[in-house]
């Protein structure tokens, strides 16, 4: 099983780009690309948790987890 962040996704809903989004949420958009694309380990609670209050979502929301 493999998690995938669909992040874009709720950008898109949200009407929001990348770089409002970072600057909210106070990480840079190189860090923010970086989870977009699935390239990380991890995430923090803390930036998660910013992530879902600027964008009125749940961590379900932006988190998908897909058979290989």
């Amino acid at each position: 099983m493999e998690i995938v962040v669909r992040l874009d996704v709720m950008l898109a809903r949200r009407k929001m780009k990348s770089r409002d989004l970072a600057a909210e949420i106070g990480i840079t958009e190189q860090n923010l690309s970086l989870l977009k694309s699935g390239k990380v380990k991890g995430i923090r609670f803390e930036t998660l948790a910013k992530i879902c209050k600027a964008l009125d979502c749940q961590p379900g929301d932006l988190l998908e987890a897909e058979e290989i």
